[in-house]
């Protein structure tokens, strides 16, 4: 990769991190192999590395639902995980790219509601509507929503 397209890549992938790093209770730090971690409390959302990749972690069957529907690809290092890789090549992967990092932020508002804490501090968020506004498919929908 050139000097050009090194620069490109972490222009886009500075456009991601300044998306997610903006939504409620997310957090930034530094992660290994210069990237930036976004976590929700004690949880991983996902992480970008520099260079244009972006990891994002699911369930095992939701990550088959993503892939399958060809939204993301499996993991460039852990492909049997349920770990995705996504790309950030041009200004449509970093809506792909933030489109899987706000799903994987959802699941986690998820979980964390079911806790007393989580329940108040994301009360207002609504992550029925958040989805629709995502546009997933039922099959993504019914995976998201299995708890494994």
């Amino acid at each position: 990769m050139g000097d050009v397209d090194k620069r490109e890549a972490a222009r886009l992938v500075d456009r991601v991190i300044e998306q997610v790093a903006a939504w409620p209770h997310v957090t930034t730090e530094e992660h290994r192999f210069e990237g930036r971690k976004f976590t929700l409390g004690p949880r991983e959302v996902g992480h970008v590395h520099r260079w244009g990749i972006v990891d994002v972690p699911f369930t095992e069957h939701l990550r088959e639902q993503l892939v399958e529907e060809g939204k993301t690809g499996e993991h460039h290092v852990v492909p049997e995980s349920g770990w995705t890789t996504c790309y950030v090549e041009s200004e449509a992967d970093v809506e792909r790219c933030v489109w899987l990092l706000r799903l994987s932020y959802l699941y986690h508002v998820t979980a964390l509601k079911q806790t007393p804490a989580g329940a108040e501090t994301f009360a207002a968020l609504d992550v029925s509507e958040e989805l629709a506004a995502l546009d997933v498919s039922d099959e993504i929908r019914t995976a998201f929503e299995e708890r494994e």
